[in-house]
């Protein structure tokens, strides 16, 4: 099983976002856009378990303490670099507490033989990603100036700010994804509160 840790968006953040995809999506036809459903802040990806590993790392996910998290969306930009973009994101602002929270997972899931994160915990929301390429936002082979992204970048530059709203996390969930032709789906497997 494929599984990964995040926070759900709230619904009227969401469907800021399902606005703006609509209108500013014919700019980059050729990238593969996110479904509006699937959007979530990635807290610790994980990858594929054995469904007793899965309940291990859920017991270990209760034992996770945090409190609720204000966070804002909006701003913009592209992973590696806006010159090579492979990955068009958003930003997530937050306080240190949605930092803290990714750093608590990833020690606590550590201790049950899952590798620790190499980078620092940098929030996005992908929104799309131009061709085949990995959604990483490591430089990776073969990444360099591609059209991509072009005519969004254009348009994008002449909006100003992007803003989607503020939200409170109250949890966090652990998530199946299930890989498709049409996307990953993405499944809630457990919430954990915070309080």
């Amino acid at each position: 099983m494929r599984i990964f840790i995040g926070i759900e968006l709230d619904d009227e953040v969401r469907t800021k976002i399902a606005r703006f995809l609509d209108g500013v999506r014919g700019f980059a036809p050729d990238a593969r856009w996110v479904r509006p459903e699937s959007l979530h802040i990635t807290l610790k990806f994980i990858g594929e378990q054995k469904s007793e590993q899965v309940e291990a790392v859920s017991e270990r996910l209760r034992q996770v303490e945090g409190r609720p998290i204000d966070i804002r969306l909006g701003g913009h930009g592209f992973f590696p670099t806006a010159k090579s973009p492979r990955v068009f994101w958003i930003g997530i602002q937050a306080g240190p507490e949605l930092a803290a929270l990714a750093a608590n997972i990833d020690a606590g899931v550590a201790e049950l033989g899952i590798p620790r994160e190499d980078r620092p915990f940098s929030p996005h929301l992908t929104l799309a990603r131009g061709g085949g390429g990995s959604g990483s936002p490591k430089w990776r082979k073969g990444d360099g100036p591609n059209s991509a992204f072009a005519v969004l970048e254009k348009r994008l530059a002449a909006m100003g700010d992007l803003d989607f709203g503020a939200m409170t996390a109250r949890e966090f969930i652990l998530y199946q994804s299930q890989l498709s032709p049409k996307g990953s789906k993405y499944t809630k497997l457990q919430r954990f509160p915070l309080k």
